[in-house]
């Protein structure tokens, strides 16, 4: 298979603060990242992207090779991925009169060496924002699932768990370990992480994706449709939430209806309300426009990105946006909108300094053994200076 080259050209600016520190590609929904979907998809094992300048240090750029560029955010039917395998040099296919996939040598890519293109419209699942993420995480879980799990034997349920649903809907991988708990998989599938771990007392309603080396705490109680990345931990009573990785919600207190990004931390009884008193639809703060827009939800719960943290008993409203690094303490509701940065979480608070950011992410990441790099620290830095608060 050639390079894969995943584009961020029409679609990153939609999904901050998630992708303010990765690529669009490097979004999780349903089990897998956009990123690792593709490359099973495709059968690739080289992949590099083309993404915002501050993050090509640590997201490799393209290799001047023949490759296939692709917008990695949709989910193809069978149909649609047959067209994209059988893409030939200087073929592409095109969503909404932009260029979703093409096939072309990075060594001269322009335009005006694509020499056929066809509509792709029919047949494709885009997701275009952060609330598609969990909104229609139900379809990206089944699709993974299928994708995941197909000629394969899931490991056997222990009997001192209740089951209710069909067998051929629950995956279990090696190593991981569920006891005296509930799972229910007449709702949706449930697939359960290498190494991961359902504590005692636990309640699983389906579609949910445990991945690998995370955990449910003893009695969480969880409703699909509901991913939790790779080495996260969740506890309490969470709904429709996507949890991108190395994540903790390890305490009680409700999340619906919510994004979480990579090293996060919500302190014990942190809620985070996902419906209105008026039962409107909510509104959310809009990194582009630098406004709320209504979204269309009458559910929509927090939307926070990496490094973002809350104190003990933290009250979110409706409808939260919590930029990158923020860190939020202080009594009383914070604003639907805390900056990236924000030291207290309230308006007009102090900026949270760079080398405190370096020493919490150092301190966080080292208790999953994994190093703060120089290159995180530059993504960090930029951010930190070019990120209104």
């Amino acid at each position: 298979m050639k390079q894969l080259v995943f584009s961020d050209a029409q679609y990153w600016a939609n999904f901050r603060p998630l992708t303010l520190t990765r690529p669009v590609a490097e979004l999780r929904f349903g089990i897998l990242t956009f990123a690792e979907r593709w490359q099973k998809l495709l059968n690739s094992d080289t992949v590099s992207y083309l993404t915002e300048d501050y993050l090509q240090d640590k997201f490799p750029a393209p290799k001047k090779v023949e490759s296939i560029v692709i917008v990695a955010n949709f989910l193809p039917d069978e149909k649609a991925l047959e067209q994209i395998k059988n893409l030939q040099l200087g073929e592409a296919l095109v969503y909404r009169d932009e260029l979703l996939v093409v096939k072309i040598n990075m060594e001269n890519f322009s335009l005006s060496n694509i020499s056929k293109m066809e509509d792709i419209s029919e047949g494709i699942t885009m997701i275009e924002k952060p609330t598609d993420l969990f909104s229609l995480n139900h379809i990206a879980i089944d699709f993974d699932f299928d994708l995941l799990t197909k000629g394969r034997t899931s490991q056997p349920l222990s009997s001192t768990n209740g089951f209710l649903g069909d067998e051929k809907d629950l995956f279990i991988e090696e190593g991981a370990e569920v006891e005296f708990s509930t799972l229910n998989t007449k709702t949706g599938k449930i697939y359960i992480g290498k190494d991961a771990e359902v504590m005692e007392g636990c309640h699983l309603r389906g579609p949910i994706a445990l991945c690998e080396a995370s955990k449910f705490n003893l009695g969480a109680k969880v409703y699909g449709a509901t991913t939790i990345g790779p080495h996260s931990k969740v506890g309490g009573e969470v709904n429709n939430i996507v949890v991108l990785g190395y994540s903790n919600k390890g305490h009680d207190g409700f999340v619906g209806n919510s994004v979480i990004g990579e090293w996060c931390n919500l302190g014990a009884d942190t809620n985070s309300s996902n419906l209105k008193n008026n039962y409107a639809s909510v509104k959310l703060y809009n990194y582009t426009s630098q406004s709320m827009e209504d979204t269309g939800l009458q559910f929509a719960g927090l939307i926070m990105g990496d490094h973002a943290k809350t104190a003990i008993n933290t009250q979110l409203n409706t409808g939260t946006v919590v930029g990158v690094g923020a860190n939020i303490f202080r009594s009383g509701f914070p604003p639907n909108f805390v900056p990236d940065f924000s030291w207290g979480g309230h308006r007009h608070d102090e900026k949270f300094s760079l080398p405190k950011v370096y020493e919490v992410a150092e301190k966080a990441m080292a208790r999953r053994k994994i190093e703060l790099t120089a290159v995180d620290k530059v993504i960090l830095k930029y951010l930190h200076e070019n990120m209104n608060t």
